[in-house]
């Protein structure tokens, strides 16, 4: 102290990482659960990604899509649960902040850039049923190679002011951050400076991204059914339908994950900080351990390819 005025001699550079603090030496037991969790997430996701690769009939748009939404429940899932692993022993639970900073963007990039491909797989499916007859011409390699990108430097741009203004911010009041991963949240409550406007920053990014997002997807998707109860042909109009079906589950579990665990976190504030984990572990790797079994059991060419797979493996 100084004048009357608080001074911070000290900002902390290194922390500890306390996944579900209120289990204490319990924790460990939660090791081979999230593990087993990680590995059906590699395998399921990775499977669909390896039928789509080397696959050339699913060498297009909507499939390539599918594959690519599917690589990032896999980064993301690695970029949360073998830190979340580390944080559940008392020995490889430090942090340094620099990776801690780095950690949280990439985790926030990656569940942006998910919802902007959700975008994309909306706009690809409005071409090819309000558009079926130019859709090769319209949805080329090209374009669709500048929309993965458009939607990439968008996920940086949203992400990168958040995390700038995180690393300007001093940690005084402890070293541990009670989180199994650097989660915005979780470092902030360690500042002792004013945070104020790293609240109004992210809480802004956040409401923006997420109205405009379900505004676009909503005006997508209501046309492109509207378009298919237009169609003539009853096969047609049943097959736009249900692959309309599969994309708009996955919206839902990407979306209703985030935005159900955004609401419990404001209105169960008394809740104990392993509640609050468990959500976040929620919204983190459903969608990771969802999307591929909805893509796998909804889309016909890609369950047809999956069988063909499973029957040449068989003795």
């Amino acid at each position: 102290m100084s004048g009357g005025n608080v001074t911070f001699n000290i900002s902390y550079t290194s922390f500890f990482l306390l996944g579900f603090p209120g289990l204490k030496e319990s924790r460990s037991l939660l090791i081979l659960p999230f593990l087993f969790l990680y590995m059906v997430i590699l395998s399921v996701n990775g499977l669909i990604v390896y039928t789509v690769t080397t696959q050339r009939s699913l060498h297009q748009p909507m499939y390539v899509l599918i594959s690519l939404l599917l690589v990032i429940n896999i980064c993301t899932a690695t970029t949360v649960v073998p830190p979340m692993l580390f944080s559940f022993s008392i020995h490889f639970n430090h942090i340094s902040l620099a990776c801690c900073l780095v950690q949280m963007f990439f985790i926030y990039f990656l569940l942006l850039f998910d919802c902007n491909i959700l975008l994309i797989m909306a706009l690809d499916r409005y071409v090819a049923i309000c558009y079926p007859l130019r859709y090769t011409e319209i949805m080329t390699n090209q374009v669709l190679a500048g929309m993965v990108g458009v939607a990439a430097s968008r996920s940086v741009g949203m992400v990168a002011p958040v995390v700038i203004l995180a690393a300007r911010v001093q940690f005084c009041r402890s070293n541990v951050i009670r989180h199994f991963t650097c989660e915005h949240m979780a470092l902030m409550k360690l500042s002792c400076g004013d945070i104020s406007l790293n609240k109004s920053v992210g809480l802004a990014l956040r409401v923006f991204n997420r109205i405009l997002d379900l505004l676009l997807l909503a005006i997508s998707y209501t046309r492109i059914i509207h378009a298919a109860f237009r169609i003539s042909s009853g096969g047609a109009r049943s097959k736009a339908l249900h692959t309309c079906g599969s994309h708009l589950l996955v919206i839902f579990t990407v979306y209703g994950s985030t935005l159900s665990s955004s609401i419990v976190y404001r209105v169960a504030r008394t809740a104990s900080q392993d509640v609050h984990n468990l959500i976040s572990a929620f919204y983190l790797l459903i969608p990771s351990l969802v999307n591929p079994v909805i893509y796998g059991a909804r889309t016909k060419e890609i369950r047809q390819h999956l069988a063909k797979l499973f029957q040449r493996v068989e003795p």
